[in-house]
């Protein structure tokens, strides 16, 4: 190791060493000058930043630091991890145009592809033959799926629904008019049913609120009660004659007594405007329309045209198509049908929840969905053998067990691809007059 020698202990004579006072005058020289370069070298860099641009300035470990923030301070920094380094520079690099946004998964977007039944659904057939047309979008329905995302919304299923209901649009004002008269004489009924319509299932909550359903529901009764209680048409040309020929008769014996059903009669049944499990079968309409009154023009001709006798007072609709549930599964798997017979289960005690509403009641949604988007485009009398096939997909669980009535006490999931698969091949097994029946049952 090197040490400093004094230049008297090297050469020249030996002189005496220096005093404390000397010793501590250099040493306030030492320190001077080194103050001095160190202030040197602050003015110079602080003189180098003022040249770069305003915002950064390199400190004199190289890193970057704000303005106003001594040098030195900057040294004792700990340093920036460098593991997000390269993203926050690619994010910085790219600009606003190239970050692009995530594309639609159904083609109602421009320049994104259509698919077969969209594209059919929008520009019509190109023979311009509405039979046709019809025919090849009942076959796309079967054959390909309806676009939708993963809750089971689709931009266009609310209009191919109209399109296989022959539903021609509503004016908004009609609904409204019934939502101004108030209070339906179901009122109470509805109250009571919408609460716990669909109630665990997550997506319909989500999308649908109890005030819409009471507003639904209350203006269909309104519809229903107004039609019951409209006056007598216009007797026809041979009754006018009859009755001309009574006009010099007595009003007591002219007039024709009432009969408790006739259209003439004021009195309204409100279990007619309203039964329990529409609200179950006005659930999927609200939630696949794009508004109330889509759904109110879709529902109300539903259970008018379609099933008009699931809504009246007896049900008798609903009780036929019980015992239409049972007779074919006698045809297409009479062991089953047997077995379940032997234990006391007939489709009385386990499908009249799935035959009122059309498999509505059983989840999930969006398969719900899928499999209307079937029964409107070939006939919603095929739900029956809808019913069916869903018991045939649980026959070897159902033969197994001596309580059957445990298992069939909630149907498993909806898997609408597989059950319409099913239904189309069991539908040709069912003799000519049972399916006759089947296709007037709910008439």
């Amino acid at each position: 190791m090197a040490h400093n020698i004094p230049s008297w202990a090297v050469d020249g004579p030996a002189e005496a060493p220096a005093s404390p006072r000397t010793l501590r005058t250099l040493r306030k020289i030492r320190s001077h000058q080194v103050l001095t370069t160190s202030n040197a070298l602050i003015a110079q860099t602080q003189s180098s930043q003022s040249s770069r641009p305003s915002g950064t300035h390199v400190t004199d470990k190289g890193s970057i630091g704000t303005p106003g923030t001594p040098a030195r301070a900057s040294t004792h920094r700990r340093a920036r991890s460098n593991s997000d380094a390269a993203t926050r520079a690619a994010n910085l690099a790219a600009p606003a145009s190239t970050q692009r946004r995530p594309a639609r998964k159904t083609g109602s977007g421009i320049g994104v592809k259509r698919s077969q039944l969209e594209s059919l659904l929008r520009d019509g057939p190109q023979s311009g033959k509405g039979r046709d047309g019809l025919q090849e979008l009942k076959y796309l329905v079967l054959s390909c799926r309806v676009d939708a995302d993963g809750d089971g919304m689709s931009p266009y299923r609310v209009y191919l629904w109209l399109v296989l209901l022959n539903l021609s649009p509503v004016p908004t004002d009609e609904y409204l008019a019934f939502i101004h008269r108030g209070r339906s004489p179901a009122y109470a009924k509805i109250r009571n049913d919408t609460f716990r319509t669909l109630a665990t299932d997550p997506l319909f909550k989500r999308r649908v609120t109890e005030a819409s359903l009471i507003r639904l529901l209350n203006a269909v009764a309104w519809k229903l009660h107004d039609s019951k209680t409209k006056p007598k048409s216009r007797p026809s040309s041979s009754r006018r004659r009859t009755m001309e020929l009574l006009v010099n008769t007595p009003p007591r014996i002219a007039e024709e007594p009432e009969e408790p059903g006739s259209a003439n009669n004021t009195t309204v049944n409100e279990s007619a405007t309203y039964v329990q499990g529409m609200n179950v079968l006005c659930a999927p309409f609200l939630y696949a329309a794009r508004s109330e009154v889509e759904a109110y023009a879709l529902f109300h001709h539903f259970i008018t045209k379609e099933c008009p006798g699931y809504i009246r007072g007896a049900m008798d609709g609903v009780h036929k198509g019980l015992r239409l549930v049972d007779r074919c599964l006698e045809v297409v798997e009479p062991k089953l049908a047997a077995h379940l017979f032997s234990k006391g289960m007939h489709a009385e005690l386990y499908a009249f929840p799935s035959v009122l509403t059309f498999c509505a009641c059983t989840p999930p949604l969006p398969e719900v969905l899928h499999l209307w988007d079937f029964l409107f485009a070939y006939g919603t009398h095929l739900n029956i053998v809808c019913i069916v096939a869903q018991l045939l997909r649980m026959r070897d669980t159902l033969l197994a067990t001596d309580n059957p009535n445990k298992i069939l006490r909630s149907l498993p999931p909806l898997d609408a691809e597989k059950i319409i698969a099913l239904t189309v091949l069991l539908a040709p097994k069912i003799p000519a007059d049972l399916y006759a029946e089947m296709v007037t049952h709910a008439k």
